[in-house]
C-alpha cells in the first residue's frame, strides 16, 4: 500500500490537498488529554424538549463523551442535542448505516434531524443523507475528509485500516455518489492535525457552502471560540437556506 504523504513533500500537489506530517497525530492526542475531563456527566440528550433535534456522530476511535462539550453548545442555543449512542466509532462496518438508522428512527418525530458529523462521523452522516433523505435537515461535517484521495487524505489511513479491517477505498457498504440532496455545510481548518484542508473543505460539487475554523482537528468538538463560531454558522446557514432562523425565540426572550 502507498504510504501517506506528508506536507510539502510533493512540490506538484498544493499543501492543501496533503495530509499533516504524521507526528502532528500524536501532538492532537496530546492537546486532548488535559481536556479529557470534558467529557464527564450525563451522555443523554440536552437541550430544551421541544428543541429542534440534531445528532452529533464522533469520529474514528471516539465516542459520545468526545462530543459532549459540542452538544452542550448546541444545547445551549436551543437545540435538542442527541449523542449516537452506538459506542466507540471503530470505522465503517456492514451494519453502520442500519444502525444509524435505527438510531435516527428513536429520535425521529416528524421533524427532519440535523446530523453534525465530526470527521469519520461525518461522513456516515453524509452516507445517511444519500439513503435517507426525507430525515435530514441538513448535514454538517467538522472537520470530515470526504473529499480528494482516501489514500492520502488523512494521515491516520494506515491506522483506521488496521482497526476498521477494509481499506479505505473498499468500505463494507455501497458510498453514495457526489453531495447528499440536502443542505450540506462543511468546516475545516488549515491548522487540523490529521486532515488535508481541501479534504474537509471539499470541491464545490460535493457541498453548499464552507467554513474554515482556526482550531486543529480535535478543537472542532472541544474547543470552545471554534464550538461558538460552529453553532453561530449553523444557524446562519439554515437561516439562509430556509428562510428563517431554525430556533424560533422563546416568549421569555421576545419579551426581554
Amino acid at each position: 500500500m502507498a504510504r501517506t504523504a506528508a506536507a510539502g513533500t510533493a512540490s506538484s500537489v498544493h499543501p492543501d490537498d496533503l495530509a499533516p506530517p504524521g507526528w502532528h497525530r500524536f501532538r492532537e492526542i496530546a492537546w486532548h488529554l488535559p481536556r479529557f475531563l470534558a467529557g464527564l456527566g450525563p451522555v443523554g440528550p440536552r437541550g430544551p424538549e421541544d428543541g429542534p433535534p440534531v445528532l452529533v456522530l464522533p469520529g474514528f476511535l471516539s465516542s459520545d463523551r468526545t462530543t459532549m462539550d459540542i452538544r452542550r453548545a448546541l444545547a445551549r442555543a436551543g437545540w435538542r442535542a442527541y449523542p449516537w449512542g452506538l459506542g466507540v466509532n471503530l470505522g465503517a462496518k456492514r451494519d453502520t448505516l442500519k444502525q444509524l438508522k435505527k438510531r435516527i428512527d428513536e429520535i425521529y418525530d416528524g421533524r427532519p434531524i440535523l446530523l453534525v458529523g465530526w470527521s469519520l462521523g461525518g461522513m456516515f452522516a453524509r452516507e445517511f443523507a444519500h439513503s435517507h433523505p426525507e430525515q435530514v435537515r441538513a448535514v454538517v461535517t467538522l472537520c470530515s475528509p470526504f473529499s480528494g484521495d482516501f489514500k492520502t487524505n488523512t494521515n491516520i489511513r494506515e491506522w483506521y485500516e488496521r482497526v476498521a479491517g477494509h481499506d479505505v477505498n473498499e468500505p463494507p457498504f455501497k458510498r453514495g455518489e457526489g453531495k447528499p440532496p440536502v443542505p450540506t455545510l462543511a468546516f475545516w481548518s488549515r491548522r487540523d492535525g490529521i486532515v488535508a484542508p481541501s479534504a474537509a473543505r471539499g470541491r464545490d460539487h460535493e457541498i453548499d457552502h464552507h467554513v474554515e475554523i482556526d482550531t486543529n482537528h480535535i478543537g472542532a468538538v472541544l474547543w470552545r471560540p471554534a464550538l461558538a463560531q460552529i453553532v453561530h454558522e449553523i444557524g446562519a446557514f439554515l437561516t439562509r437556506t430556509e428562510g428563517r432562523p431554525p430556533i424560533a425565540k422563546r416568549p421569555s426572550e421576545s419579551n426581554s
